[in-house]
């Protein structure tokens, strides 16, 4: 059996995931990444991703989010008065300096599991994808420091300006075609991996959700005015059903395990740092429950050690 992790993005929210596998560790009294085959994870979700692979414990993790979070997301008066003129919400170098902090200069190819990080080149418009060094013509990516990484797949536009890869390369959010990343962790794992697709398990974690109300728009024609507020929430809805449901698809339905708690609308903000302590206990309180029916699928034994392909 091949077990999969795959974390969603969704900024300060990564407390509920984070929480979540905190919960289950100390349930386990072990590290939760040394149950899964390949962990693939989007934005917060990967540097949650990329973190378990570097051996962290998901309190370690927690914690990391706790302390640095505030920073990160505090901002200041000359960047709140120039988000008017177009630039982004946030300097990205309090996230730099909190990634440095924990990764140092670490590379992907140090990683104890198999990982998949999702970005976007905005010079092509296509798809950047960072894998460790798991196939042999995997090549290049074992050399990326994880700070790098960290910072290409969380570059959301609006919150964090765009990110320049060493090479010049332009890397915005993975969230933005993978925010969900369960479906690509499923293709990697049957395509690239070439894994039976019935040997796989996949659980993927979600930094909650909340049902898509678009309210006149589905009785008139409405335009820019109106759609422009809502359709960021339509389309990322989207890609995550289609991407659990791509999954299942490849899969199998009972093999995809989903936890997504729904909250209510406006409940969770990307950058809603007031809101750690809920997220904390939502995190807890969500694994409390889930645990009796993941300890026999997921956490039986430890995944065959990873060695990266030299």
């Amino acid at each position: 059996m091949r077990r999969i992790l795959a974390i969603d993005g969704g900024g300060i929210k990564g407390v509920f995931p984070a929480s979540f596998l905190a919960t289950v560790e100390d349930a386990l009294g072990d590290r939760v990444a040394k149950y899964f085959d390949l962990i693939a994870g989007t934005s917060t979700g990967g540097i949650i991703a990329l973190a378990l692979g570097f051996g962290l414990s998901a309190r370690e993790i927690l914690a990391f989010y706790e302390s640095a979070g505030p920073t990160i997301f505090r901002g200041n008066r000359l960047i709140r008065f120039l988000r008017h003129f177009g630039w982004s919400k946030y300097n990205q170098g309090p996230l730099r300096r909190a990634l440095t902090s924990v990764f140092g200069d670490l590379r992907l190819r140090d990683s104890n599991t198999r990982l998949v990080i999702p970005s976007l080149n905005l010079e092509t418009g296509e798809v950047y994808v960072y894998k460790t060094p798991h196939h042999r013509r995997l090549e290049r990516d074992g050399k990326e420091r994880a700070v790098e990484v960290a910072l290409a797949t969380s570059a959301a536009p609006t919150y964090f300006p765009t990110h320049r890869s060493a090479a010049g390369t332009p890397l915005i959010d993975g969230g933005m075609w993978a925010n969900n990343p369960t479906g690509m962790a499923v293709v990697e794992a049957i395509g690239v991996l070439e894994w039976p697709r019935d040997s796989l398990r996949v659980l993927n974690l979600s930094c909650t959700t909340t049902a898509v109300d678009v309210g006149w728009g589905r009785r008139y024609p409405l335009g820019f005015g109106y759609w422009g507020l809502k359709i960021v929430d339509v389309f990322m809805s989207a890609q995550a059903s289609a991407s659990v449901g791509t999954a299942q698809l490849l899969a199998g339905r009972e093999s995809v395990v989903s936890v997504n708690p729904n909250v209510g609308k406006g409940r969770f903000a990307i950058d809603s740092i007031r809101e750690i302590p809920s997220l904390r206990g939502l995190g807890d309180s969500e694994a409390r429950k889930a645990l009796p029916m993941l300890r026999p699928v997921f956490f039986q034994g430890h995944a065959e050690e990873f060695s990266p392909v030299r």
